[in-house]
């Protein structure tokens, strides 16, 4: 029994490729652990926040010493690390825009992503704080990045493996969806992505 937290960053809903792969991901997995719960958490929906000022200066302010406007302004910050710590598996929706991710998810991964929370520096270097998670990565994409010369422009996998690696989640596994935009890979490819899920 498994809590499964699936992060979505494409504004599509319905008609979203990454959303449908990250959903049968979600699907194999319950089918791998009976009982397990589920909890969505959709950036574009609720309107994640980009970093501003007032989040920085909450970040680095002792929760003991905020006021009522900086523990609002950490708000998202320490609900979307609150549910990473309490999920077992993730699973990150990341469709690809411009070679990249969602501003969303660029959103959510710097509230995420502080010092002395989430990772730390010690003799060594930084240390990841987000230990004994199972990653998976959802990627969408129109072309196809996964070989062949376009590789070198995909900037949504290695950017995600680092980052979240960068905070201790290392165990990530990557399902791709891809060629969307190309008529004669667009027929069957969301079939070919889900039958190469492994969980």
């Amino acid at each position: 029994m498994k809590k499964i937290l699936h992060v979505i960053s494409s504004p599509r809903h319905g008609e979203s490729y990454s959303i449908k792969l990250g959903e049968a991901i979600v699907a194999k997995l319950l089918l791998e652990y009976p009982g397990s719960t589920v909890s969505t958490y959709n950036l574009v929906d609720v309107h994640f926040p980009h970093l501003e000022e007032a989040h920085i200066a909450s970040f680095f302010t002792p929760l003991e010493a905020r006021t009522p406007a900086g523990v609002e302004a950490a708000r998202h910050s320490d609900e979307a690390i609150r549910a990473i710590r309490e999920a077992d598996i993730l699973v990150v929706g990341a469709p690809m825009y411009n070679f990249n991710i969602h501003s969303s998810l660029k959103a959510w991964l710097d509230h995420i992503v502080r010092s002395g929370v989430t990772f730390s520096y010690g003799a060594t270097g930084a240390e990841g704080l987000v230990t004994g998670k199972k990653v998976y990565l959802a990627v969408a994409t129109g072309g196809v990045y996964s070989s062949g010369p376009m590789k070198e422009y995909d900037f949504v996998v290695p950017y995600l493996t680092w980052m979240l690696s960068f905070i201790g989640m290392k165990d990530i596994s990557v399902v791709r969806v891809e060629g969307t935009a190309i008529p004669e890979l667009k027929e069957g490819a969301l079939e070919r992505a889900v039958a190469s899920i492994e969980v």
